[in-house]
């Protein structure tokens, strides 16, 4: 426990059961959002997820995305499946590797990605838009500390 606080202290039990609440509420906002997206766009979430991977990389493999989504490669199989049979992304062999199939959007996918992106992006503007220009700093200022705080605590707990 850090020094700031004393685990006897009544008033951080307090914040300690607020903060855990408020979590919980925005987690709750989060997976609302991630449903509503999948109704929107006619994609169960995972396939939306591991859609959404292909902004970061051209190629992926089936190896990589299980890595990136930490589930199994049986798991991205069948989920690349499903993209597969709705042309958003494809397959061709590793130029270097035979061995190895590499799997990039079609145009169909990149185009459903652009989209994705701009309606999370004009919720996220949305969301700003409540928010006074002081706010907004102070906002993303906590939000940055928060995720370092956690960030700090995945690795003594977690590791």
């Amino acid at each position: 426990m850090n020094e700031k606080t004393n685990s006897s202290d009544g008033y951080f039990a307090l914040q300690v059961r607020r903060f855990q609440q408020l979590m919980e509420e925005v987690l709750l906002c989060c997976e609302t959002r991630a449903a509503h997206l999948s109704k929107k766009f006619g994609l169960p979430d995972a396939e939306l997820r591991c859609l959404m991977l292909f902004r970061e990389d051209k190629y992926l493999t089936v190896k990589g995305l299980a890595q990136k989504m930490d589930v199994a490669k049986s798991r991205v199989t069948k989920i690349v499946s499903g993209l597969l049979a709705k042309d958003l992304v494809a397959r061709i062999d590793d130029p270097t590797d035979g061995r190895i199939r590499l799997i990039h959007l079609t145009a169909k996918g990149r185009a459903t990605c652009e989209e994705i992106a701009a309606f999370i992006g004009t919720v996220h503007e949305m969301i700003l838009q409540e928010l006074s220009p002081e706010e907004r700093a102070a906002v993303l200022t906590a939000l940055e500390r928060l995720r370092t705080s956690m960030e700090t605590v995945k690795e003594k707990v977690f590791s």
